[in-house]
């Protein structure tokens, strides 16, 4: 009993600490993620012409923190124009539209088999790597290719057009383009509404 009561108490393995700390370490790097892509879309939304109080009602920041990002940007070279058609062929616009088709694949089909990849971008375990674009693209085909009952023509029809794009796509524009991190959270939101209008066309304009 005594060589019991003063025995070492059992540590972690490296292996053990780093499984358990693995998913805190990236949800804090999904939230300094999200943080300057935060920012980024502060300097979209000034080029919109948006007050300053629209902003900090949007992004649920307070007036004088929106006013110093602003501020901090001023010497910068602003961003061009941002274009919101929804058929635009650079990688970071398909990107974010094939992210914006898989979430709606995930949402309507009960254990989509992307449904797991979804979760990890939004995590920030996963990224826009080559790789990491051509196994979402797998998964999201299977999704199609089994659950075409589940979906619509309009899920087919986008995942087309984007894979096409993705295939061939376009070079950098020669002009200072927005991040590529803006470029893909607007191309997902803009497919995202696109695919909830029924009865749309998902790649009109």
């Amino acid at each position: 009993m005594a060589e019991d009561m003063h025995r070492t108490p059992e540590t972690l393995t490296e292996e053990q600490a780093a499984r358990m700390l693995a998913d805190m370490n990236d949800v804090i790097r999904a939230g300094e993620e999200m943080r300057k892509l935060r920012t980024e879309m502060i300097r979209v939304f000034t080029g919109f012409g948006w007050t300053q109080d629209r902003i900090a009602r949007l992004t649920d920041m307070s007036q004088p923190a929106v006013s110093k990002q602003v501020a901090k940007h001023r010497t910068e070279e602003p961003l061009p124009p941002v274009v919101l058609d929804l058929d635009q062929p650079d990688a970071p616009w398909l990107e974010g539209r094939l992210w914006a088709l898989a979430e709606e694949i995930a949402g309507t089909c009960e254990g989509a088999a992307c449904a797991r990849y979804v979760d990890e971008l939004a995590r920030g375990r996963k990224h826009f790597t080559p790789r990491h674009v051509d196994e979402l693209r797998r998964l999201v085909e299977e999704d199609l290719r089994l659950r075409r009952a589940e979906l619509t023509g309009a899920h087919r029809a986008a995942y087309d057009a984007i894979s096409r794009g993705l295939d061939d796509p376009a070079a950098p524009p020669a002009a200072p383009a927005a991040p590529a991190s803006v470029r893909r959270a607007l191309a997902r939101q803009i497919q995202r509404d696109r695919l909830a209008e029924p009865g749309r066309d998902p790649h009109r304009r």
